[in-house]
């Protein structure tokens, strides 16, 4: 090496990231012609890891803290560069940091409605959506998985994949919570811990930890729910025989406190209407209330009554004493 070209090296002895934004997963630190002096600086973040990258190969990773650069803490790199142990001058590695803070108020939701098996429903379609919180867990899979040598890679970079995994976990988390659908509003938390579940291994495949996942609503499609609304409602009436008479009295109450104008005299009618039905109804069912007192003398319409010339009861026309007071006719 000449001196000029010597002295037209550039050497960097202090390597730090400040993050500028939210959503950067990884960040390649810029590094075209520097060459990183042995004994220099890494300091790396409470919120970040490191690592060291050779020929798109990882190699070193470092935690939070202040490090010193050199051949006893880049154990890996040495090797692939097969330094020595008296290794002394500058060297050209590619850094990159990770993010490892909470990506948090993810958001997942089911962009068409999915169908599950339900014991009282049968086959039921339903939405639902929620929100998910991860992190960067391990810098070395998710390079290796998921970045690459990109100079940065973003949280929205992921959001298609993540989502789709998720939705792809919801139908079969649905169908072994074995609850019922009217149930799973009150169940949402049990249900989204069952699904979170099955997600985390998905999740640590990538180098990321999964670390909430909360289902925030579970609805049918419109059209679904008044159906839905419909048959709630035929079991909260319940005696169809008493909900008619409780609508045809609260109808008359209605007329009366309408006693002007067009719409009253209709509601009238109809109300009308309605108590005749049920009238009639019960008068062609017969009833205990309805049987002749005990005494009481058959009045035959073919043979004629006559009226008692004492207390006025109905008598036959032929009879010759009042069957009610005595008195003679």
């Amino acid at each position: 090496m000449t001196l000029a070209s010597f002295i037209g090296k550039q050497f960097i002895d202090v390597i730090e990231w400040n993050e500028p934004q939210d959503g950067i997963l990884s960040y390649r630190y810029p590094m075209r012609d520097l060459e990183i002096q042995n004994g220099g600086q890494l300091t790396v973040s409470e919120s970040q890891m490191a690592a060291f990258v050779n020929e798109g190969k990882i190699a070193d990773v470092f935690g939070p803290g202040l490090h010193t650069l050199n051949t006893r803490n880049l154990p890996i790199l040495t090797d692939l560069l097969n330094w020595d142990k008296d290794f002394e001058s500058p060297f050209k590695s590619e850094v990159y940091f990770f993010s490892t803070r909470q990506q948090m108020d993810q958001k997942w939701g089911t962009a068409e409605p999915i169908t599950i098996r339900d014991n009282e429903f049968g086959a039921v379609r339903l939405r639902c959506f929620g929100i998910y919180t991860y992190r960067v867990a391990d810098p070395r899979q998710f390079f290796n998985q998921v970045s690459g040598t990109r100079g940065a890679y973003f949280a929205e970079d992921l959001d298609g994949q993540l989502r789709n995994t998720i939705l792809a976990h919801i139908t079969d988390g649905f169908a072994n919570s074995n609850v019922a659908f009217l149930d799973l509003a009150a169940n949402q938390t049990k249900l989204a811990a069952q699904i979170s579940e099955g997600l985390r291994p998905v999740f640590t495949a990538l180098g990321l930890e999964l670390t909430q996942f909360v289902v925030e609503n579970i609805s049918m499609p419109e059209e679904l729910a008044k159906v839905l609304d419909q048959r709630i409602g035929m079991k909260m009436v319940g005696d169809m025989g008493r909900y008619t008479q409780y609508a045809a009295a609260e109808s008359l109450d209605l007329a009366a406190a309408n006693t002007g104008g067009g719409a009253g005299v209709g509601m009238g009618l109809g109300a009308g209407a309605a108590v005749a039905q049920v009238l009639a109804a019960n008068l062609r069912t017969p009833t205990v209330g309805s049987m002749a007192p005990a005494g009481a003398t058959e009045v035959s319409t073919a043979e004629g009554t006559k009226f008692c010339i004492e207390c006025g009861h109905a008598i036959s026309a032929r009879a010759k004493f009042c069957a009610e007071c005595g008195k003679p006719q």
